[in-house]
């Protein structure tokens, strides 16, 4: 559900400027300017006034930087209590022109719009609640604050507005395709559960987000992995946070296609995939690299090349949590306890590694076993891109083959169609099949220099290519 953080300081004096500016707007003789908002699920027309910065309050529940809150937890944790004070709103100012994937630098989206305010100011109004509250162009408003802007056009919402409203209008608007800045990826994996959590239908969220709904259930399979794996990197007390995985979005959603590939056929094997490949996530190798990973990586790569300090498996039976599923289950099979276990290595080392918190001595040690497991995993990676491409080549011409199986499966069916409306060539269709004709005897002649031991395949392709010579 949507928090209520009640209203600030300023909301009487804001009301008040706002309804005289609102009575100004209406009484004028010029154009009214006017915002069209989903407004309960129905189109609403709100009237569009100048407002100064000054008076306004940044939206402490925006989703635009729900991830980033934990970036300081004392400040999140004030932002929680006392959203209005002047720590608060500075905190939220903060990560609205902070990267999504680092905080402590400076986004270079946020520099590309004040640039284009610099230049052209706005092209859209913002919105605002009666008593001052941003609800859309919350960055839009720190930008212009930095460019010395004293005012900003804003909508102005209805005055039975809730905190409900402003969580799905503001929901609505972010998510047309012509917004500025975009939610960063995980934001958008809170937004889908929250809205879920509302009661909302899963199809109803894809369709407001513009993806389908597998997407949208791949996403909450990714936001419950990132949970588990940021519980599993606690040591005292140091822990990693959701946003620590902003940049890691296609490498996630591959993991859950293989994983889900793997499970219909083992579901050990798809956990000694998944284990293997987070690992490579956590120590930040490439999407290419993490794609070389599959079940048996650790058993044929790497187990021979780990350090005896980086294998230690837990003694006792691990619960593991099943992504997507809030239930835990035993694992009794001893690869995954390992793999787990080295994952789980990884995860509390580079906690420590992140940690402003952390001794320093503390953070030398973790540095150096991140540093040798990032190693010795690039070492197993070597090889198995070596057989991988081995693999590739190997599969190649069958894989050719296959598939112009599929184009002569797919001609038979245009050749009936063809025939029901008269309208096949068959003079091209004759010409194509000589083609064909000469293809396979190549093949054959090729296949009869290449392949030992014939298979009834080849031994048939064989016969024909000595039929035809005859």
């Amino acid at each position: 559900m949507s928090s209520d953080f009640g209203w600030p300081p300023l909301a009487a004096e804001n009301r008040d400027r706002v309804e005289q500016r609102l009575k100004e707007a209406s009484d004028g003789a010029g154009i009214r300017e006017t915002l069209t908002v989903e407004w309960r699920q129905q189109p609403r027309v709100v009237q569009v006034i100048d407002m100064p910065l000054e008076s306004l309050y940044y939206n402490p529940g925006t989703h635009r930087i729900r991830a980033q809150r934990s970036f300081d937890t004392k400040r999140d944790q004030l932002l929680g209590g006392d959203p209005w004070c002047d720590e608060s709103q500075d905190y939220l100012r903060y990560l609205l022109q902070a990267e999504p994937s680092d905080p402590s630098r400076r986004d270079k989206d946020f520099e590309e719009l004040k640039e284009s305010l610099r230049d052209f100011r706005q092209n859209e109004p913002g919105l605002i609640t009666r008593d001052g509250v941003l609800v859309n162009g919350n960055t839009r408003a720190v930008a212009l604050r930095e460019l010395g802007i004293a005012n900003i056009r804003v909508g102005v919402l209805p005055d039975s507005c809730t905190w409900a409203d402003i969580n799905a209008v503001e929901l609505s608007l972010q998510l047309r395709h012509d917004t500025r800045r975009e939610y960063s990826y995980i934001n958008r994996l809170l937004t889908i559960e929250e809205q879920l959590s509302m009661g909302r239908q899963l199809a109803d969220i894809a369709r407001e987000f513009r993806i389908r709904t597998t997407t949208a259930e791949q996403d909450l399979w990714v936001l419950s992995c990132l949970r588990d794996l940021t519980e599993r990197s606690k040591s005292g007390q140091t822990q990693l946070r959701l946003l620590d995985f902003e940049d890691a979005q296609e490498k996630l959603r591959e993991v859950h296609r293989a994983y889900g590939k793997e499970s219909r056929g083992d579901r050990q094997k798809a956990e000694l995939l998944k284990e293997n490949r987070l690992a490579a996530i956590v120590l930040e190798f490439s999407k290419t690299d993490v794609r070389l990973i599959e079940a048996d990586f650790r058993t044929r790569y790497l187990e021979h090349r780990l350090p005896e300090h980086l294998k230690t498996a837990p003694t006792a039976a691990s619960g593991r949590r099943i992504p997507g599923i809030n239930r835990e289950v035993k694992s009794d099979e001893p690869q995954v306890a390992a793999a787990r276990a080295f994952t789980d290595a990884l995860l509390q080392a580079k906690a420590v590694v992140r940690s402003s918190d952390a001794l320093p001595d503390a953070q030398v040690l973790a540095a150096g076993v991140f540093g040798e497991a990032k190693r010795v995993v690039e070492d197993a990676l070597e090889p198995a891109g070596k057989d991988a491409r081995v693999r590739k080549r190997k599969q190649a011409a069958p894989d050719r083959l296959n598939d112009a199986c599929q184009d002569i499966e797919q001609c038979i069916t245009d050749i009936v169609l063809a025939r029901g409306s008269r309208s096949l060539d068959e003079e091209g269709f004759d010409e194509s099949v000589l083609k064909l004709k000469a293809a396979l005897i190549k093949l054959g002649r090729t296949a009869a220099q290449s392949i030992e031991v014939h298979g009834d395949g080849v031994a048939w392709l064989l016969e024909a290519v000595r039929e035809e010579k005859a």
